[in-house]
C-alpha cells in the first residue's frame, strides 16, 4: 500500500452498536454536586455488563434530570469495573433524577501507512500464527527474492528443482541473512503452484480490506500479510519429476503436492452435511481441486432445505431459477457443471442427519467414507454429528461463521477432543416477564409480534383443525390443560363467534385486536400496575428498565396503525381462505366505522413482575364446570362441518407480498410506541424475526479455505497433533488465531488410560452374564447398573427373580424385553452404558460399550 492517511470509523468487534439500561450516580454518595475535577460514574442496572474498554466512547438518551447528556457529544470512557465506568466532568450539569440508555458510539480513526519502499525495508507484520512468529521476516525477504529470480530469469522456480531454490535462497540471504533457508527453499519449490484453498483464504481476506478502504468501516490491516500451511505438505514429499505438468486442470496444485497426492485427492470419500453458505463454498474448492474425481472417489451432501430468495445473496452456486429445489440436488449439478470430472461422483440426499434417519446412514454407510465435514446452521445437529463421527472413528471438520467472525475446528479419532468435548455457554434469554409486560429494547418488542403471529394465526387455526379431526378432543386434550377454559374460548371464537364470512368482517376484526393489544392490555396492565406504584422497599416501580406505557388511541391517518389493520386482517382471511385487499381506503373506511366496546379494567389481575415468579396462568376457577360446558354447547359438532378445515400460515420471511413480516414490524413497532421505544426498519425486523445469521461471503470464503488446508492433512493420515490447526479469525480487527487442536482427554481405569474414542466391543450378540463375567475376569470390575438409550436394563439392587431371568438373556433380548420395542432391522449394534466399581467398591468410570447383534 502507498503511504497514507486512511480514515476510518473502526468497529472493534461487531457492526452493531451496544446499548445498555444504566443509573448514573457519582462517585461521591454526598447530593451535592461532585467537584469541578470530579467525574461521573455511570452504573450499569441490575449488574448488567456493559462490555465497555478504557477508550471507548458512548452517548446518551432518555436521561432525566441531567439532561445535559441526551445526545451529547460522544464521551470518553474509563472502565471502573464490570458494572461501572466513568465519563468525564459532569459538575455543571443539571442534577440526575433517573433512567438514561448509554450508546456506545465508534469514533473515527487516523491510521499511518508505510510507503511500499520504506516498509520493504522496515516492515509492519499482520502476524497471523503465534506459533510461527519469526516466520513473516523470512517469507518477506522469501518474495523479495522470488521476484528477483523472476526479473532475472523471465520465470519463476521449477517445481521442486533443487538448483532455482538454491539461487532463491540465495538472493533472499543477500536481503536477510536470517532467513530460513528451508521455509525460503519451500517457497521456490511451490511458487508456480495455486491452490485453490489458499486463493480462498486469501482473496477472502483482501476482498473485506478492500470494502474497508470503501466504506471506512472496521480496521484496515498494518501492513504486510504473510500465511501460510506448510503443515499441509504431504508427510513423504513430492520429487521433481511427480511435480511435472500433465496438461490437466490440477497442474496447479501438483506442482505443490505432486501426481501421487492428486490421485489421494481424487479418490477420497467425504460427507457434506448441510449445503448452504459454507456448503457451498466447500463443494467450489473441492470442484478445483479434484476432490472425490477418481474412480474410488465419491461425494455425498445432505440437506433438507430448499433454496430461499434471501440464499441467493451468499450462497452462490444457486440462482433465481433454482427458487424452491432443493440445495443439495441444486448445489450437486453446479460443481458438476464446473468440473465434469464429478460428474456422477456426488450424490445429493434429501434425509436429514439424526436418530430417525440412521437406517440411511448406518454401519455400511460410515464405512464407505474417509471423514465428514459439516456445514451447518445449528449446534443440535453439529452435536450429532460429532457423536457419529466419534462412534464410527472418523474425522471431522467443523466450522462456522457470524459476520466478520469465524472458526474452523479438526476433529481426529485417537488424537483430539470432539467438537462436543467443550461447549459455549447458552445464550441469554429474555425473561418472559420483559416481552410480555416491561419491554425496554426494540428486540423485545419483535420477540412479542413474533409470538403474537403464531398465538393469532396459527395455533388458533390448527386448534380448530384438531377439534375438527380428533374424536373426544375436547376431553382427552383439554382434560389436563390448566387453561382448558381459554383454549375453548379460542376454538369458539375462530369457528362460531368471530367467524367471518366477508372481508370487511376480517377488517372489523385487526381494528378489534389492535383494540385488545395496544389500548386495553395496556390500561389493564397500568390498572394493576398504576404509574405511581411503589415496590416493597419505597422505590418507583416505574423505573430503571421498566418503563410506564401508555395506550394508543387507534388513528387509521397514522401508517404503523393501518398497516397493523391490513396486515392483520388479511392473514385472517387466509386462514379461512377468503380473497384479500391491500386497498388503504376500504380500510380506513371499515376500521373507522368500527363501534369499539367499553373496556373495564378487572380487579385482581396477576401480573407476573420477575422471572422468579410464577407465571400468571387463565384462571378457569369460580363456575369452571359450568362456564366450559356452557362454552362447549356453542361449539358445533365436527360431523356437521366434515370435510372444514381453516389454514393455518406457515411463517415464510422472503415473501414480500405474504404479509408476514409487514404484520410482524407493525405489530412490533405499535407496541414499541406503548413504551417510547425507538421503531424498528422492516429491514432490522426482519433480520431479528427471520432470526437471519449475519453472513458474508468474505468470511465464508476465507473459512472453508483454512478448513480445506485442514482437509489436505487428513487426506495425507497426518496423525500428530502439532500437524493439525484450529482456526479462529475476525475480519472486522482483523484478527487470525491459530492454534493446536486440544487432545483428548484421558482417563484410567486400573493401569489403563483410554479416551472418548475408546470403547469395548462385544460380538455374537453374549448374554448379560458372559459381559458381566468378561469384565470380572480381565479387569477385576464390578458391574453395579447397564442401561441402553432410555431403558436400565439391569442392576445390582433388582429384585432376584428378575436378575435370574435377565442376566442369561441375549443381549437383543433383553433390549426389546425391558423396552418393549422390537429392534429396528437396520440396528446392527447397540450402543451400552454401564457402571462399575473395582475392588475396594469404588465407582469407575469406563469407555461405553458396542454390543454386536
Amino acid at each position: 500500500m502507498r503511504g497514507s492517511n486512511w480514515r476510518a470509523a473502526i468497529d472493534g468487534n461487531d457492526c452493531i452498536r451496544r446499548t445498555g439500561t444504566l443509573l448514573i450516580s457519582y462517585f461521591y454518595s454526598c447530593q451535592s454536586l461532585p467537584s469541578q475535577d470530579s467525574e461521573g460514574l455511570v452504573t450499569c442496572l441490575d449488574e448488567t455488563r456493559h462490555g465497555l474498554e478504557d477508550g471507548n466512547y458512548v452517548t446518551f438518551t432518555e436521561v432525566q434530570g441531567m439532561t445535559e447528556l441526551n445526545g451529547c457529544e460522544p464521551r470518553k470512557v474509563t472502565v471502573k469495573g464490570p458494572y461501572t465506568f466513568t465519563i468525564g466532568d459532569t459538575s455543571n450539569f443539571g442534577n440526575y433524577k433517573s433512567g438514561g440508555i448509554f450508546t456506545q458510539v465508534k469514533m473515527p480513526k487516523i491510521i499511518e501507512f508505510k510507503s511500499l519502499r520504506e516498509s520493504l525495508i522496515t516492515p509492519e507484520f499482520f502476524v497471523t500464527d503465534f506459533g510461527k512468529f519469526d516466520r513473516p521476516a523470512t517469507l518477506h525477504a522469501g518474495f523479495q527474492a522470488l521476484s528477483r529470480f523472476r526479473s532475472q530469469n523471465n520465470r519463476l522456480p521449477r517445481p521442486r528443482n533443487a538448483d532455482d531454490a538454491a539461487v532463491v535462497v540465495s538472493l533472499a540471504k543477500a536481503i536477510n541473512a536470517d532467513v530460513d533457508e528451508k521455509i525460503v527453499a519451500e517457497l521456490a519449490y511451490q511458487a508456480t503452484g495455486d491452490l485453490s484453498p489458499m486463493i480462498a483464504v486469501i482473496g477472502g481476506f483482501v476482498a473485506q480490506e478492500v470494502l474497508k478502504a470503501c466504506s471506512a468501516k472496521f480496521h484496515p490491516m498494518v501492513q504486510h500479510l504473510y500465511i501460510d500451511s506448510l503443515e499441509s505438505l504431504p508427510a513423504t514429499l513430492p520429487t521433481e519429476e511427480d511435480c511435472q505438468p500433465i496438461g490437466s486442470r490440477y497442474d496447479g496444485q501438483i506442482a505443490v503436492f505432486g501426481q501421487k497426492f492428486q490421485e489421494k485427492i481424487a479418490n477420497h470419500r467425504q460427507f457434506l452435511v448441510g449445503s448452504g453458505a459454507i456448503g457451498c463454498e466447500m463443494l467450489k474448492n473441492w470442484s478445483m481441486i479434484g476432490l472425490a474425481s477418481g474412480l474410488r472417489g465419491i461425494i455425498h451432501i445432505t440437506d433438507l432445505d430448499t433454496i430461499e430468495k434471501s440464499n441467493l445473496n451468499r450462497q452462490f452456486l444457486f440462482r433465481a431459477k433454482d427458487l424452491g429445489k432443493f440445495k443439495a440436488e441444486v448445489a450437486a449439478a453446479a460443481v458438476s457443471e464446473m468440473n465434469p470430472d464429478l460428474v456422477g461422483k456426488i450424490l445429493a440426499n434429501q434425509e436429514p442427519v439424526g436418530p430417525d434417519t440412521e437406517g440411511v446412514y448406518d454401519e455400511a454407510f460410515f464405512d464407505g467414507i474417509d471423514g465428514v465435514t459439516n456445514a451447518l446452521d445449528n449446534v443440535k445437529a453439529r452435536l450429532y454429528m460429532d457423536q457419529r463421527c466419534v462412534f464410527y472413528k472418523k474425522p471431522l471438520l467443523e466450522s462456522g461463521t457470524l459476520g466478520t467472525k469465524g472458526n474452523t475446528q479438526v476433529v481426529i479419532p485417537h488424537l483430539t477432543e470432539s467438537y462436543g468435548s467443550s461447549q459455549d455457554p447458552p445464550e441469554k434469554e429474555t425473561p418472559s416477564c420483559t416481552v410480555k409486560s416491561f419491554p425496554n429494547a426494540i428486540n423485545h418488542t419483535i420477540e412479542w409480534s413474533r409470538k403474537q403471529f403464531e398465538n393469532l394465526f396459527i395455533k388458533p387455526a390448527q386448534a380448530v383443525n384438531t377439534y375438527l379431526s380428533e374424536p373426544n378432543y375436547l376431553e382427552s386434550s383439554l382434560k389436563y390443560s390448566g387453561s382448558s377454559k381459554e383454549q375453548i374460548e379460542q376454538i369458539v371464537s375462530y369457528l362460531v363467534t368471530d367467524k367471518p364470512l366477508t372481508f370487511e368482517e376480517c377488517i372489523i376484526w385487526a381494528r378489534l385486536q389492535f383494540e385488545r393489544d395496544y389500548n386495553n392490555e395496556i390500561r389493564q396492565l397500568l390498572f394493576s400496575l398504576p404509574k405511581d406504584a411503589v415496590t416493597t422497599s419505597g422505590q418507583p416501580f416505574w423505573s430503571g428498565p421498566k418503563r410506564a406505557p401508555d395506550p394508543l388511541v387507534f388513528n387509521s391517518s397514522d401508517p404503523t396503525h393501518l398497516e397493523y389493520v391490513i396486515a392483520a386482517a388479511n392473514l385472517h382471511a387466509f386462514n379461512y381462505g377468503l380473497k384479500g385487499e391491500r386497498d388503504a381506503a376500504i380500510f380506513r373506511k371499515v376500521a373507522d366505522s368500527v363501534i369499539v366496546p367499553e373496556f373495564m379494567p378487572r380487579s385482581g389481575v396477576q401480573i407476573q413482575v420477575n422471572e422468579n415468579e410464577p407465571v400468571a396462568q387463565a384462571d378457569d376457577g369460580g363456575k369452571p364446570s359450568d362456564e366450559i360446558e356452557d362454552l362447549k354447547l356453542k361449539l358445533p359438532s365436527p360431523s356437521s362441518l366434515a370435510g372444514y378445515r381453516l389454514t393455518p400460515v406457515e411463517f415464510e420471511k422472503d415473501d414480500d407480498t405474504n404479509f408476514h413480516i409487514d404484520f410482524i414490524t407493525a405489530a412490533s413497532n405499535l407496541r414499541a410506541m406503548n413504551y417510547k421505544i425507538e421503531p424498528a426498519s422492516r429491514h432490522t425486523t426482519k433480520q431479528i424475526a427471520g432470526k437471519i445469521i449475519p453472513a458474508i461471503a468474505t468470511t465464508t470464503s476465507l473459512v472453508t479455505g483454512l478448513v480445506c488446508l485442514e482437509l489436505y492433512k487428513i487426506i495425507d493420515g497426518k496423525n500428530k497433533l502439532e500437524e493439525f490447526r484450529n482456526g479462529f479469525i475476525n475480519l472486522a480487527l482483523p484478527f487470525f488465531g491459530f492454534s493446536e487442536p486440544i487432545a483428548a482427554a484421558k482417563k484410567k481405569y486400573g493401569s489403563t488410560e483410554w479416551t472418548l474414542w475408546d470403547r469395548f466391543e462385544f460380538a455374537n450378540d453374549p448374554t448379560l452374564n458372559d459381559i458381566i463375567a468378561w469384565f470380572k475376569s480381565n479387569h477385576n470390575l464390578e458391574i453395579t447398573m447397564v442401561s441402553q438409550g432410555v431403558s436400565m436394563l439391569w442392576s445390582s439392587f433388582v429384585g432376584k427373580k428378575k436378575s435370574e431371568e435377565r442376566l442369561p438373556m441375549k443381549f437383543s433380548k433383553l433390549v426389546e424385553h425391558v423396552s418393549r420395542k422390537a429392534i429396528p432391522p437396520h440396528v446392527k449394534q447397540l450402543v451400552v452404558e454401564i457402571m462399575v466399581s473395582d475392588e475396594d467398591g469404588e465407582d469407575v468410570e469406563v469407555p461405553f460399550l458396542v454390543v454386536q447383534i
